[in-house]
């Protein structure tokens, strides 16, 4: 589905961003693309749908080459960006909207998007240019979701969602996640999407520093209370104790915290590489 080889990318001379970047993803997977601010998660999105170029290096999505921009490919790919703004054309309503734009998408699915929007309680008779912020990004989240691309690239999309919202947003990627679809979803609010997510890449200086699934993470490394004396990658405090994350010595049984995952890797990099060795 995605193939990214020696990607390198920058702003200017003194802003590399990516460096010899090398990256494969699949069909069939919710992928959680990690980092902290800064890393390149929103440019890395923007590089496979074709809205950024490489200097150098390759990348290749569904046997295309993103920057080429051919009819063909932008058919087959829909990016859901943090900040929402609809065409000029914004006076529309979605269902107009909907009914101009849905032939540059061979598999849409306008059921889906009266259903999706339903489900977040937007009209799809409302003109989009008198929706709030959150009504917007709902609207948004419903198109592209309804675009039924093979490859749906989502960023921040819990962003301005109340917790309803979000509750909807989480079944309705679950309902359209199949084995011909690959989902990529960049965000900070893990909490809200972490039961979605079956792979996760980590992007940290400049290169991916662990692309592994669910049930590796939780097969090497084991989430739970932490005794006196045991060296975990990180834990923190609770009203209940010291949580953390530490190595599965003992093959322990645990549910994946994708928080203490995420500030475990961060902390202790060197270390993540020698327990994930062989899926880098």
């Amino acid at each position: 589905m995605v193939q990214i080889e020696n990607l390198e990318f920058s702003y200017g001379k003194n802003k590399e961003l990516f460096s010899d970047l090398n990256l494969n993803l699949t069909a069939g997977h919710v992928y959680g693309l990690l980092g902290k601010n800064g890393e390149g998660k929103t440019s890395l999105l923007n590089l496979l749908s074709g809205l950024l170029f490489p200097q150098k290096g390759g990348i290749e999505v569904m046997g295309c080459l993103p920057r080429h921009r051919k009819p063909s490919f932008l058919s087959k790919i829909f990016l859901v960006e943090d900040e929402v703004s609809f065409p000029k054309l914004n006076s529309l309503s979605m269902k107009t909207y909907a009914r101009s734009t849905k032939p540059f998408y061979p598999c849409f699915d306008e059921k889906l998007l009266e259903e999706a929007m339903a489900g977040f309680g937007v009209s799809m008779d409302d003109k989009l240019n008198a929706l709030s912020y959150g009504q917007v990004k709902k609207a948004w989240l419903s198109f592209g979701i309804a675009c039924n691309t093979p490859l749906l690239l989502m960023d921040e999309p819990t962003n301005g969602l109340d917790i309803p919202s979000k509750s909807y947003f989480r079944r309705l990627i679950s309902s359209v996640a199949s084995d011909e679809r690959c989902i990529i979803i960049s965000t900070h609010q893990v909490r809200d999407v972490e039961n979605l997510i079956d792979s996760f890449v980590i992007l940290h200086e400049n290169k991916i520093l662990l692309n592994v699934n669910s049930e590796e993470i939780t097969d090497r490394l084991v989430f739970r209370q932490v005794k006196d004396g045991e060296d975990a990658l990180f834990a923190e405090e609770s009203l209940k104790g010291t949580f953390g994350v530490l190595p599965n010595l003992n093959k322990e049984n645990s549910r994946l915290d994708v928080e203490l995952f995420f500030n475990g890797v961060l902390s202790n990099p060197e270390r993540t590489r020698e327990i994930f060795k062989s899926q880098l």
